[in-house]
């Protein structure tokens, strides 16, 4: 493999990532997440009795879900963001230890990542890689040559490594929650919509309207902490949706043994000869 396609391959797979590590600064905004699509929400219900946000304004409410998401210790993000007009279904369980394990989509190719102990592995079809490093210009043939070498194994990249940080960062649940806080004024002006359930759970439901006719829907559970649990973005160029799952449990990584993985720093070594 020649190094320009060496490179080409790295710089896909941190693309792909990157893609979804923007993705989740949408919570600031916010925005979201699906692996094929957003996990059912039932129908509108009443709110529990009495109502834990009844003397609560809905901006109130919304920095209270803000800290109460802040604090968990793991949970899983599912849902679609469109970015750059591509749409990116995502479905990934992450914690505080930056292990993390779940499943890409884009453009009918399907890629799945594992972190453990700082180590990446990244692993897609050929459609996957194909969607992904064509979005970043690689020329045909060395899209098929970067193919043949990983199809079937797993990329690995260690820390230090170029591309690496990228890929990683989505796994960084401090920086995916960190979002959350940075800018109160996105929290501002929201009304509460009618109550309903995200998975059985009761939601107070808080609206925010932006200038451009789009809107920000955010679900936050009545019930147990005040996490948030789902937030749909309407209307504008990147519309999403992503629903927050398995708050506080284990995220379990089967790291892949090591026969199937393929080190992004030997790729050059082992094509050379």
């Amino acid at each position: 493999m020649a190094p320009s396609t060496h490179h080409r391959a790295r710089t896909a797979a941190a693309a792909v990532c990157t893609a979804a590590a923007v993705a989740t600064a949408g919570f600031a905004g916010p925005a979201a997440w699906a692996q094929a699509a957003p996990p059912p929400v039932t129908a509108p219900s009443l709110a529990p009795t009495p109502d834990p946000f009844e003397n609560l304004t809905p901006d109130a409410i919304a920095d209270r879900a803000v800290q109460a998401t802040q604090s968990a210790t793991s949970l899983r993000m599912a849902g679609r963001v469109v970015s750059e007009g591509q749409p990116l279904d995502l479905d990934i369980a992450l914690d505080d230890q930056n292990d993390c394990t779940g499943l890409m989509k884009v453009d009918g190719g399907t890629g799945e990542l594992r972190q453990a102990d700082r180590i990446t592995y990244l692993k897609g079809d050929a459609k996957f890689w194909r969607v992904s490093m064509s979005s970043q210009g690689v020329p045909p043939p060395q899209i098929d040559a970067t193919i043949q070498l990983v199809q079937g194994r797993w990329l690995k990249l260690t820390p230090g490594q170029p591309g690496g940080s990228d890929v990683s960062g989505i796994c960084d649940l401090d920086a995916v929650l960190g979002d959350l806080g940075d800018d109160r004024d996105d929290r501002k002006g929201m009304t509460r919509g009618p109550d309903a359930e995200v998975e059985g759970t009761p939601v107070a439901t808080l609206v925010k309207r932006g200038p451009g006719g789009e809107t920000t829907t955010v679900s936050v559970a009545q019930e147990g902490k005040p996490y948030i649990l789902k937030i749909v973005k309407k209307g504008g160029e990147e519309p999403s949706t992503l629903v927050l799952s398995d708050y506080d449990k284990p995220v379990k990584v089967v790291v892949p043994p090591a026969d199937e993985t393929v080190d992004i720093a030997k790729l050059d070594q082992s094509t050379s000869a």
